[in-house]
């Protein structure tokens, strides 16, 4: 499977893009050129210059050194978003899948009270209830996120517990923790991984969109949101301000995005259809909810 993946273009483009933003995120204060929080006013919205690569904001404020250090404020929120989300589904569905009963009914009936509502707006409301700031949209895409990852775990474990080595383990005796822990779980992790990649993306992008609506990180921290909220009242005079933030949302959701389609169709070459069916059928379900 890592071979299909690595012979897969899509998959290298998207690995070459999440490279770059993880060096940048790891090494952002040997990269960016300035002081992300130093103020020039002198130098204020001047555009790409030796000294700013990519001009400076309203402040005098290197746009360059703040979209590097945005990368490590946008890839922390996401990892921990969607780290919360795959645990949370993948215990509620390994429960109501393995154990059953009214373990099941009851997770299950939460799971179709999630995913009947809109999600985005649920999130909204929730983060609006609980402050600005990155704990506040931390909490309420958690709340609203782990639904679809319970939903394919206990769907797989259905189908998995009947398998014969499932059957013999519990013929030999095993705990049923030692053989969720050691049979189930590896076998089910792959869809996991997959909704996991594509979702990152998807969280990235939800975070700037939080921050430019003022209900996620706060100003004056780098953050991509917070970039794009400051420069929407220079896009005439200082265009850059809102452009390279921008790209940068773009390319970290089109990178995860990549890397997730190209997964996707190694684990099972029935997804394999046009990239634009699929983005197209990405948009129209997102909008639905």
């Amino acid at each position: 499977m890592i071979r299909a993946v690595i012979d897969d273009r899509k998959a290298r483009i998207g690995l070459v893009i999440l490279v770059v933003l993880t060096v940048a995120a790891l090494f952002a204060p040997l990269l960016a050129p300035q002081d992300p929080y130093a103020q020039h006013i002198d130098r204020r919205l001047q555009g790409p210059s030796a000294d700013f690569p990519l001009g400076t904001d309203y402040l005098g404020r290197c746009v360059l050194s703040r979209i590097i250090f945005g990368s490590r404020i946008s890839l922390q929120i996401a990892a921990l978003i969607v780290g919360i989300q795959v645990a949370l589904g993948l215990g509620l569905g390994a429960l109501a899948g393995y154990f059953g009963g009214l373990a099941d009914g009851l997770i299950m009936r939460l799971v179709d009270v999630m995913m009947a509502l809109p999600s985005l707006a649920l999130a909204l409301v929730l983060a609006g209830i609980m402050g600005p700031g990155p704990a506040g949209i931390t909490a309420a895409l958690c709340i609203t996120g782990w639904s679809e990852y319970a939903r394919i775990v206990r769907g797989d474990i259905l189908a998995l517990k009947e398998k014969e080595f499932i059957k013999s383990a519990r013929a030999f005796g095993f705990s049923d923790l030692y053989i969720l822990r050691r049979h189930v779980i590896p076998n089910i992790l792959a869809p996991v991984i997959v909704l996991a990649t594509l979702s990152t993306g998807f969280v990235i992008l939800l975070v700037a969109a939080f921050g430019f609506l003022g209900l996620g990180s706060q100003p004056p921290l780098a953050d991509w949101g917070v970039m794009l909220s400051e420069g929407r009242a220079y896009m005439r005079s200082a265009p850059h301000l809102t452009v390279f933030p921008g790209l940068a949302v773009m390319a970290a959701t089109f990178g995860f995005n990549l890397l997730g389609d190209a997964l996707r169709d190694a684990m099972d070459p029935r997804f394999k259809i046009n990239f634009f069916s699929r983005s197209l059928y990405a948009v129209n379900r997102h909008s639905e909810s």
